[in-house]
């Protein structure tokens, strides 16, 4: 639990700190969101080519089934959250099928530094 909800948190930071939410239909943001988190994790993981642009997709698909369970559960933070947090074990679970074990280990050590420094 206490790893979801980290990374529930590495989330949200990433999306607060590229900006404003991305409005329905405006997928510039959140294509603009995706490639940040991108450049993020391609700067600590060395990621290929390949790798990168399969990454971009995970983040895109992330930032919009996040966007659309604030929209479906915005009177019910409980379901909310398990949502969330479903939608996040899946995305390091494709994660991880994308990166390696190598390229992982070194995307959780940058998730772990990153939610530790901002939630200060």
């Amino acid at each position: 639990m206490k790893k979801v909800f980290a990374c529930l948190v590495f989330v949200a930071m990433v999306v607060a700190s590229s900006g404003a939410q991305a409005s329905p239909g405006d997928g510039s943001k959140l294509s603009a969101r995706a490639t940040d988190m991108t450049r993020r994790i391609a700067e600590r993981t060395r990621l290929t080519e390949g790798q990168y642009v399969k990454v971009r997709a995970l983040n895109v698909r992330l930032l919009t089934e996040m966007a659309d369970l604030r929209k479906q559960f915005a009177n019910d933070a409980a379901e909310l959250d398990k949502a969330m947090a479903d939608v996040q074990m899946r995305y390091e679970w494709d994660l991880a099928a994308v990166l390696g074990p190598k390229r992982m280990t070194a995307y959780e050590e940058m998730k772990t530094n990153f939610t530790a420094t901002n939630l200060r």
